[in-house]
């Protein structure tokens, strides 16, 4: 029997619920049921914005967690089903699906969970014009589906379903690399040598491709076919330990890396100190001749204190808020607009002109062009890594998350702590940092102490964990406060 439901009665149910880039919930929550519903919700969505025309093409890929594989033929069950053809771009990075959607001018849905635990998985829905925005989510959120009685008791896709004529195109990673080669050149990055640690992140093979097609000496690192949740705000302590390890070790002039799905970077220096994301997105942004940087409030206001750019707009956390502004700042005339998170990720929203070509707009997170940036930057100025970063204003950023610390009782406690005055803030937090200047609620809890030091609180949009990010002059002081706090937050589960 055919059931007609509410994606966002789906969302109550499953506990699947969109964060701050896509769906995301624990993958036994992502049943086959829960899956091709959502995907059905993002068809009718697209359908009614007239993206989407009867037959159309929707571009499917995904990650490398145990989880993805069945997801993904969820999703091009619902894609078959609504009348659609599947294309089926394998596993490849997000942005490399990204890219493929926009080029083709059709919707593409990646199966990943980015960053978070391999029990964990989501879904990412792309447009024709680039990411969903808080007002697509909404909308999905609002429609009606209608199931078909294929659903087990399990909630899985019975094997007498018909398994979905997918076709299959592998040419989604091949342009992502050409983006680059070709705009680049095979001299970019000669006589660098280069650690790719690969762990199991999906672009780990396209990125030491894409590497040694620009000329440098690749050393591949640290492969596993066991998921590792690799966080690029919160770098493990055995990943620290290893950069080092291995920069030493092979005399390499840095080490890149990415997350789960690759859309989000981790560059080091030559002694394998991994950098700050939001430090590499305003190197970036100056490589790139951006006039305006959209980033969120939680990055280092070091952007600001540059000189570097004609206008610095803050959002909240998360890439539709930075895709929105980008987008307004682009309706009011900037001509060079780019952004960046605090993980790295950095958005293209106009197309910049190089000697060998023209690098395309690419509205959503992608890691390689940080990554070159910063290699290209320091072999034009015969510089190290680490000394292209004394070009910056000295300030300084850390961040840590306490896990398992539920959403809503994060969010209860956030929202406690921004109606406490600042006499009773600076009580709670044990006096460990001094006077409250102000606060900023854009999103979650941003504390200013009168000594310039930030401390920013907030709730985890993908999964159940407590935020914290600091800044200061130094970033040994940076690192104590997260310290501390994280310390205090403890105390409040």
């Amino acid at each position: 029997m055919m059931t007609e439901i509410e994606i966002g009665q789906i969302a109550e149910e499953s506990g699947v619920q969109f964060g701050t880039s896509g769906v995301r919930g624990r993958a036994a929550a992502l049943t086959d049921r829960v899956c091709y519903a959502y995907v059905l919700g993002f068809l009718q969505h697209a359908e009614r914005l007239h993206q989407l025309p009867p037959g159309g093409r929707v571009a499917v890929a995904g990650d490398l967690r145990p989880s993805t594989d069945r997801i993904a033929r969820a999703a091009m069950q619902a894609i078959s089903d609504r009348g659609f053809q599947p294309i089926d771009c394998g596993r490849v990075p997000s942005p490399a699906l990204a890219l493929y959607g926009i080029q083709e001018g059709i919707p593409a849905v990646m199966v990943t969970g980015s960053h978070i635990p391999a029990d964990r998985n989501g879904i990412k829905f792309t447009l024709p014009a680039g990411e969903i925005l808080k007002e697509d989510e909404q909308s999905i959120i609002s429609q009606r589906v209608i199931l078909p009685a294929s659903f087990d008791d399990h909630q899985a896709l019975v094997p007498s379903t018909e398994t979905p004529s997918a076709t299959t195109n592998a040419t989604a990673a091949e342009r992502y690399a050409r983006r680059y080669t070709e705009t680049f050149g095979s001299r970019l990055l000669a006589g660098q040598r280069l650690g790719v640690y690969e762990h199991s992140a999906v672009g780990r093979d396209l990125l030491s491709r894409i590497l040694a097609g620009l000329g440098a000496e690749v050393t591949r690192l640290g492969r596993s076919e066991t998921f590792i949740p690799v966080d690029t705000e919160a770098i493990r302590s055995e990943d620290v330990a290893l950069a080092a390890q291995w920069a030493a070790e092979h005399q390499l002039d840095a080490i890149l890396s990415t997350d789960g799905d690759s859309d989000r970077p981790l560059v080091s220096d030559e002694r394998g100190r991994w950098l700050r994301g939001d430090v590499v997105g305003i190197l970036c942004a100056r490589f790139l001749r951006a006039d305006v940087v959209v980033t969120p409030l939680s990055c280092n206001t070091a952007v600001e204190r540059s000189r570097w750019f004609s206008e610095v707009r803050r959002t909240r956390i998360g890439s539709p808020f930075v895709i929105a502004e980008m987008q307004a700042a682009v309706s009011a005339g900037a001509k060079h607009v780019v952004g960046y998170e605090a993980n790295g990720g950095f958005l293209l929203a106009t197309d910049v002109e190089f000697e060998n070509g023209t690098l395309g707009a690419l509205p959503t997170r992608d890691p390689v062009i940080v990554q070159l940036a910063i290699l290209a930057e320091a072999a034009r100025k015969r510089r190290t890594v680490s000394q292209l970063l004394t070009e910056l204003p000295a300030r300084f950023t850390a961040s840590d998350r306490l896990q398992g610390f539920p959403t809503e009782r994060s969010r209860r406690l956030l929202e406690q702590l921004s109606h406490a005055t600042h006499e009773h803030l600076e009580r709670e937090l044990g006096g460990s940092f001094g006077t409250i200047a102000e606060t900023n609620r854009m999103d979650g809890l941003r504390i200013t102490f009168d000594s310039g030091e930030i401390l920013h609180l907030r709730a985890s949009g993908n999964a159940p964990e407590l935020r914290c990010y600091a800044e200061a002059d130094t970033e040994a002081r940076a690192l104590k406060i997260t310290a501390l706090a994280t310390e205090q937050l403890q105390s409040w589960r």
